[in-house]
């Protein structure tokens, strides 16, 4: 099917990645192509918009046949740190309402379903360091859990029924566009905010925590490449390792002291540091550079400077100009 017939439906489309992937989905192939989708009323500025209760199975399945949908971007989910406050909640909304999806995509012959995963699949059983795809997963919290299962069923209805579904364990994203929406990593895109409004900020996780991370902007290229790939490269019908960027609270506030040499950064370390425990520092993501040919553009420095030039921008602060990085090319290895 060509670009130009493809309809897709994204749910959670308010969220964090939701805001960015629509915007880059309806330049890639169209508005009217892409069909926004959220339990909120429709935001302003927002068009093509559909108010969807994704755990509502029959709406879900109208919307789908109504709209002429033939992909789903599957993002409405509870997060891990909110998930812990919420547990059965977390649990009904990340596994149930993606079985509805899966059910739907087989029962309309969707061409491709997209749905995320997390490095909150693995656990303290899992190698600290260049955790490998197949990496024993034991994980510690209901977002976890919920994300191990959605991989198994996801690798299930593509071999029982031939659903083409595709997904990536995504690292914690850092992002200047949308608002944290309660992950345990959402720190590195709150630190960003406070040092240009306050000049201080105090993190929730030890500042030796290194975790997998990644900008938003390479997140969204991995998403549509891996989507855009042949289906006979792909190898993985659980979920891809994805890696970027690796580094601790301590190294992000330096970073950003390079540019703002006043700021201060203090450590209280909470119950999100104890689920950060759980998971690697950093991750082996070989299957998907040899499968679709993954890579990563931005770096530690080189994201913190354009978090910085588009908040500056943002709020209308009087900052001195941040130094400048490579222009970005959505997909910047394919020439």
């Amino acid at each position: 099917m060509s670009m130009q017939k493809e309809k897709i439906l994204i749910t959670g489309a308010c969220g964090q990645i939701g805001t960015e992937l629509t915007r880059e989905l309806r330049l890639l192939y169209g508005q009217d192509h892409v069909v926004a989708a959220d339990i909120h009323i429709r935001p302003p500025g927002i068009s093509n918009y559909v108010q969807l209760d994704v755990l509502q199975e029959e709406m879900l399945d109208l919307v789908v046949k109504e709209c002429g949908i033939t992909q789903i971007y599957h993002l409405a989910a509870m997060l891990s740190a909110k998930g812990e406050k919420n547990l059965e909640a977390a649990w009904n909304l990340n596994v149930h309402s993606l079985l509805s999806v899966l059910k739907i995509a087989g029962k309309r012959s969707l061409s491709k379903v997209f749905w995320p995963s997390s490095i909150a699949v693995f656990g303290t059983g899992s190698p600290q360091y260049n955790c490998p795809q197949q990496a024993p997963t034991e994980p510690k919290t209901v977002y976890g859990i919920s994300k191990r299962a959605g991989e198994y069923w996801c690798n299930y209805y593509h071999e029982k029924f031939g659903v083409d579904v595709r997904s990536l364990r995504y690292p914690g994203l850092i992002s200047y566009t949308a608002q944290p929406g309660g992950g345990t990593t959402d720190y590195a895109v709150d630190i960003y905010h406070h040092a240009l409004t306050s000049g201080e900020y105090t993190c929730y996780l030890a500042e030796d925590r290194c975790l997998p991370m990644m900008y938003m902007q390479d997140a969204l290229r991995a998403t549509i490449e891996l989507m855009e790939a042949p289906a006979e490269r792909l190898s993985v019908r659980t979920s891809y390792n994805l890696a970027g960027l690796s580094f601790a609270p301590c190294d992000l506030a330096a970073s950003i002291k390079k540019h703002m040499p006043g700021f201060k950064v203090a450590y209280e370390p909470d119950f999100r540091d104890t689920i950060a425990a759980g998971w690697p520092a950093s991750i082996d993501d070989e299957q998907s550079r040899q499968d679709w040919g993954w890579k990563p553009y931005f770096n530690l420095a080189s994201m913190t400077a354009d978090m910085l030039n588009q908040l500056v921008v943002q709020k209308g602060i009087a900052l001195p100009v941040v130094a400048e990085i490579p222009a970005y090319e959505f997909f910047p290895h394919e020439s």
